[in-house]
């Protein structure tokens, strides 16, 4: 309730500013004692130096972006091309969640990067799935209706 209370206080275009929106549950003893092993460190630094290589091949020869983070909404056309499913998946979650026009930008962006973690394809549903998933903050309000 405390949480929720002074997210209250943080306006929504700042919310829109920030990429992703994760929260992370208290994690109870048993767990942090489990033996069973994650997925090494090395394994998930050697996929990221990947993924930004594939982001560096991609803007080769554009000085203004390094990242997908970089991008602007006319670049998304061009570098960041979902399918039908992907983008019905995103008209829902615009109508469900109340998505402004940034948090919508943010959402493919995260995608692409999603896909580019998994070797740099095309972007899946999967992948545009999973980004809205990191945009929890904008599901904490019940969202305006919005009219097709």
């Amino acid at each position: 309730v405390a949480v929720q209370k002074y997210l209250g206080r943080v306006s929504g275009p700042l919310l829109d500013r920030i990429d992703l929106h994760v929260e992370v549950p208290a994690v109870r003893y048993r767990d942090l004692s489990d033996a069973r092993a994650g997925e090494p460190s090395a394994a998930i630094r050697d996929r990221v130096a990947r993924a930004r290589e594939i982001q560096r091949a991609r803007f080769a020869g554009r000085g203004d972006i390094h990242a997908n983070a970089h991008m602007v909404p006319r670049d998304l056309r061009e570098f960041c091309r979902i399918g039908e499913g992907s983008d019905a998946l995103l008209r829902t979650a615009i109508s469900r969640l109340g998505l402004s026009a940034r948090a919508y930008h943010r959402v493919i962006k995260i995608a692409r990067t999603i896909a580019d973690l998994d070797g740099g394809g095309e972007i899946t549903t999967a992948h545009v799935s999973e980004a809205i998933q990191y945009r929890s903050l904008d599901r904490a309000a019940p969202a305006p209706p919005v009219h097709a």
